[in-house]
């Protein structure tokens, strides 16, 4: 199934009930929360109150995204926030199938995700245990970057190896993604689209709906 995940990182936060309330009537079907600690990226997002705000404005899943060191510290943390889905980095964490554990053990999802120089190779020992793997196509740390051509054979790689296995695991892709370059992720095998300024720049409703009529052709 394909999902449309806008991440709220290019969302205007003076009016993000609004805008969060426009993606939500038009068809989003996760919300993308992008957490920066500064540390492991070079740059400082948000945290748990902001995840707190948006269990608040929205029923939608919240696909909270852990661009930080030390994720297990959290993870009890954006659970009572009201994260479903959490997505921790492979680089930032030494145990990717533990962590894993843990996450479900907490009642949501777990994502595993990696940067862009980052092979496809290390998230295999998760095949089958993770839900989702996520493959950033721009270098975390800040929105409105362009997409790394690079990355498009690292999602087909990855959706072939997920294939021969049997598996159908969902392939995320975050940073870059535009009406141009929306059907070159979903052929490379990609099924969880994050979008920031692609959808919450312009009309929000109009964005959200072509990206969903994209995605379910």
């Amino acid at each position: 199934m394909n999902i449309i995940s806008p991440s709220i990182l290019a969302a205007d936060f003076g009016y993000l009930a609004d805008v969060v309330g426009k993606a939500e009537k038009a068809g989003a079907d996760y919300f993308h929360v992008d957490i920066m600690d500064g540390s492991f990226v070079p740059n400082i997002s948000f945290g748990v109150p902001i995840c707190e705000a948006m269990d608040k404005i929205t029923d939608v899943p919240l696909d909270v995204h852990l661009m930080i060191n030390n994720p297990e510290k959290y993870i009890e943390k954006f659970k009572e926030a009201g994260a479903d889905i959490i997505t921790f980095h492979q680089e930032a964490y030494y145990d990717i199938n533990k962590l894993v554990d843990i996450i479900h053990e907490n009642g949501m999802k777990a994502g595993i995700s990696i940067k862009p120089h980052t092979d496809i190779s290390v998230l295999e020992p998760a095949f089958g245990n993770a839900d989702m793997f996520l493959i950033m196509t721009v270098e975390p740390g800040f929105g409105g970057q362009k997409y790394m051509d690079s990355c498009t054979n690292k999602i087909r790689d990855l959706r072939n190896a997920l294939s021969a296995k049997g598996l159908d695991t969902d392939i995320e892709v975050d940073g870059g993604i535009t009406k141009e370059n929306i059907g070159t992720v979903l052929e490379a095998g990609a099924n969880v689209i994050v979008m920031g300024s692609s959808v919450f720049k312009g009309n929000i409703e109009e964005n959200v709906k072509y990206f969903k009529d994209v995605m379910n052709k």
